[in-house]
């Protein structure tokens, strides 16, 4: 009987972590149970076994109580900012920050810190298969969202793939506004300046100075009208400052892939997702190590969702109804470069 991927438990500081590694030790993926959060994908690299770390997680339970950057957060119920902290929902006024008059900024939903728990676990030679699941959002948890979700997320890690879905389940008896989205940072190098970055859009969302949406129509620009944000030809990143998201993606059927290429190694990261918007940062902001990282984040709706009436029909839960939004990250080699052995 061949060797299976083996799971175990540990610890991040006192936050509880499971440790995901192959039977020939030549993947490892260790994931918080807060946020259901991955800290460490690594693969191993070329022919000297060694292993190659492809994210930029946090690095200790102080990062990753103190969410700085959002790594690799899992973004649920609503992805990026909402204006203001406001919206309006089914004819309801809703306020994500109440008694807050000056600092109104909120992002990335509320999943990324609950505690997720290990409900199944299944290896073989080829694969582990992780469901986590949390249960915490519910009326009154959360000012300004009245609505009550069960999230999912199941994680399968493979010898060179990541992959994840996220689902949602409405399990009140009002139609809930969601969106989920992913936060990961990918790194190849030790600076993002000289790699290759495709992004198959078409569509640039503009955005104000607090990077909310125009409204309408307004909002989307052609990329052909903006040549320095367009990397439908893979192009080096340079000295590129980016925290914007891309529409009107494209790819076989509804998968769309993304893809990060290191020239010097050849080596390449392929982001993938069904449907939805890729949002890029290119990390300049960052407390620690900036622009040693690049997110490429999948994302089922643009930033302020909840505000905008065309993503309505999107963002409705029904009572008693399940969403899903997959997306992942395979590893890979384009050619020989200096770098390989």
């Amino acid at each position: 009987m061949s060797a299976e991927y083996r799971i175990a438990e540990d610890r991040l500081g006192g936050e509880p972590t499971l440790v995901v590694s192959a039977p020939d030790e030549s993947a490892r993926a260790v994931l918080a149970l807060r946020g259901a959060t991955l800290l460490s994908w690594q693969v191993r690299h070329g022919e000297t076994g060694r292993l190659k770390e492809l994210t930029d997680g946090y690095r200790d339970e102080k990062e990753l109580l103190a969410q700085d950057g959002v790594r690799a957060g899992l973004m649920a119920p609503f992805t990026n900012r909402i204006a203001d902290g406001r919206y309006r929902y089914d004819g309801h006024d809703h306020d994500l920050l109440p008694g807050h008059h000056a600092d109104r900024l909120i992002y990335h939903g509320f999943a990324r810190e609950r505690p997720f728990e290990l409900v199944r676990a299944t290896t073989t030679a080829d694969s582990a298969c992780l469901l986590l699941r949390t249960t915490g959002i519910r009326p009154g948890r959360y000012p300004g969202y009245p609505f009550a979700l069960d999230l999912e997320a199941e994680f399968t890690v493979t010898a060179r793939e990541l992959s994840i879905e996220v689902r949602a389940t409405n399990v009140g008896d009002t139609t809930a506004p969601y969106a989920a989205g992913w936060h990961p940072y990918f790194t190849l190098s030790q600076s993002i300046d000289d790699l290759l970055l495709h992004i198959p859009a078409h569509t640039l969302i503009r955005t104000d100075a607090s990077l909310i949406p125009l409204p309408g129509e307004d909002a989307l620009l052609p990329l052909d009208d903006c040549p320095d944000m367009d990397f439908r030809a893979p192009k080096r990143l340079g000295d590129a400052v980016i925290d914007a998201c891309y529409a009107d993606l494209s790819g076989s059927g509804s998968r769309f892939e993304t893809v990060l290429t290191d020239t010097a190694t050849g080596e390449e990261l392929r982001v993938w997702q069904y449907g939805g918007y890729l949002h890029v940062f290119t990390g300049d902001t960052l407390a620690r190590d900036r622009r040693a990282s690049i997110a490429l984040e999948p994302v089922e709706t643009i930033t302020n969702a909840f505000n905008r009436p065309e993503h309505a029909a999107l963002l409705a839960l029904e009572p008693g109804r399940s969403r899903a939004f997959g997306f992942g990250v395979v590893y890979g080699r384009v050619s020989r470069g200096p770098g390989d052995s």
